[in-house]
């Protein structure tokens, strides 16, 4: 093969729609991680360690060698993280469905009515049992 071939079979497929999506979801996502670490980090522990009643930082919370105060740290980190990546992606995706504002994802499957096995939705014939399926208006 070619180094031209190959270049622009690279600059296809690195130009692609889902590639360039990928690429700008993970800087965004990079992004968003760095400041809930950061609310989680500089906010909320310091805020958390004021309310316990232990006179050191968060960070210092040990239970012998096992540093309990940086898990605490970085669990609640994971657990802001996927809240709003919950609330984003289910609950807003959902309410933007019920409002009709994004269409609703069609099956991709029907059933067949002859042994109720999932067909594909373009499917002529059953693969399951065989059925010829009745014409669809």
């Amino acid at each position: 093969m070619r180094s031209a071939d190959l270049w622009k079979e690279f600059k296809g497929f690195a130009l692609k729609g889902n590639v360039i999506d990928l690429a700008v979801a993970v800087v965004i996502g990079t992004a968003f991680g760095a400041m809930v670490n950061s609310l989680v980090k500089n906010v909320i522990m310091p805020a958390l360690s004021y309310i316990l009643p232990a006179q050191a930082s968060y960070r210092e919370w040990k239970l012998g060698r096992i540093e309990i105060g940086a898990f605490l740290g970085e669990l609640l980190n994971f657990l802001v993280i996927a809240g709003v990546l919950y609330l984003l992606m289910v609950r807003l995706m959902e309410a933007l469905r019920r409002a009709r504002l994004i269409p609703a994802v069609p099956p991709a499957g029907k059933p067949c009515p002859f042994c109720l096995s999932i067909i594909p939705a373009k499917a002529k014939k059953c693969a399951q049992c065989t059925a010829d399926l009745p014409a669809e208006p």
